[in-house]
């Protein structure tokens, strides 16, 4: 939710007249629909059915080069605002849009550390140590 309203609100400015803009639609809008699949196979648990992909190590990934393109995102997009702007709503969104890329950079940054912990097997709870303690 909160990357789908950084591309809309990028995307209800003129941001064809920044060239910056495009970079952040870029990866809000990619992350956007990769995440979505990703909670399309985790909702239908296609993830089971293929069972040869080390899905833990997949989200790591994903999530720890979403950080790192959102960090770009955010700073590119904060840049880019012109406190001076003759169109005022253009401004208005495009602050929101930066604070919005910057509240989704630290949401992928954490889920960037859980995905970690689920990779090394730091996540388990007391159920889940005390089967695997006695299999």
């Amino acid at each position: 939710v909160l990357g789908l309203l950084v591309w809309a609100l990028i995307a209800d400015t003129t941001y064809y007249l920044h060239a910056a803009y495009g970079w952040v639609l870029f990866v809000s809008i990619f992350f956007w629909i990769l995440t979505v699949l990703f909670l399309v196979t985790y909702l239908l648990q296609l993830q089971l059915k293929f069972y040869m992909i080390p899905w833990p190590l997949v989200l790591m990934i994903f999530n720890a080069v979403a950080t790192v393109l959102y960090i770009t995102a955010f700073v590119t997009c904060a840049a880019a605002v012109q406190p001076t702007s003759w169109r005022q709503w253009d401004y208005n969104r495009r602050a929101a849009a930066s604070f919005f890329a910057c509240v989704v950079m630290i949401t992928y940054g954490a889920s960037t550390f859980f995905s970690f912990r689920a990779w090394k097997g730091l996540g388990s709870n007391a159920a889940t140590s005390q089967v695997t303690d006695h299999a």
